[in-house]
């Protein structure tokens, strides 16, 4: 290749459609087979990334874990908008997260909860907003992008079995599923060449936790509930699932 024009390439600023787009901003995965895989070498900070589940409870949110614990080190919270479940604090504890910048919206309906997934991802305090939310509406999803963008955050919209939608305003699309002990990442979209491969990853390097169904009646599931008959709600919601 001629020299000059090497040069010219080797502008970060310039992208050839075989690479992966540069990122302006990332954070690294903890897996650095998924992080050579990913545009900018990580979870994209201010964009949002959509994670397809074939099935719940494969380690997908065990994968988030490192991230989300380099975010608090750095002095952000990390918001969850409509979890099905209910997270089992003990667990999210021992994989590193602090609890304190930990928060747990549950909106009345749909449209409070996406309300609230866009003032997460637009503050500047938040690190990390995940929403659980079954939304498809483009307009929406665009503004859920630029207010990821605006806040410089990065947003995950987890799509549990069975909602998929074929295009999205998300930048970055995963497919999660279990494979042999280990969890398959399929890449169905980035800003760069398509993956003709999965790529394996071996979550028992990462701490985690699961998160159980909560029972009807559980002392945490009335309004106003305190902290601490949370986290004995979420304990029964362990022995009950055992």
């Amino acid at each position: 290749m001629n020299p000059a024009l090497a040069k010219l390439l080797s502008n970060p600023a310039i992208w050839r459609g075989g690479d992966c787009a540069p990122e302006p901003a990332s954070i690294a995965s903890g897996f650095a087979e998924l992080d050579a895989a990913l545009p900018g070498g990580g979870w994209p900070r201010g964009a949002l990334t959509e994670l397809l589940l074939e099935r719940e409870g494969i380690g997908e949110l065990r994968l988030t874990f490192p991230a989300l614990a380099r975010l608090q080190h750095e002095g952000r919270s990390i918001v969850w908008i409509a979890p099905p479940y209910r997270p089992y604090a003990p667990a999210l504890a021992a994989a590193g997260l602090d609890l304190a910048r930990l928060i747990v919206v549950r909106g009345r309906c749909a449209r409070d909860a996406i309300w609230a997934y866009e003032q997460a991802l637009r503050s500047p305090e938040c690190g990390a907003a995940f929403g659980w939310m079954a939304t498809y509406e483009e307009r929406a999803l665009r503004r859920l992008q630029v207010a990821a963008r605006e806040g410089r955050t990065w947003g995950v919209l987890w799509r549990r079995p069975g909602q998929r939608a074929g295009a999205s305003a998300a930048p970055l699309r995963l497919a999660l599923s279990p494979s042999q002990g280990r969890l398959a990442v399929r890449v169905v979209k980035r800003r760069g060449a398509e993956l003709a491969q999965p790529i394996l990853l071996d979550l028992a390097r990462a701490p985690g936790a699961p998160l159980y169904p909560l029972p009807d009646g559980l002392p945490g599931a009335r309004r106003g509930a305190s902290p601490s008959a949370a986290v004995r709600g979420s304990r029964l919601a362990h022995r009950k699932a055992s």
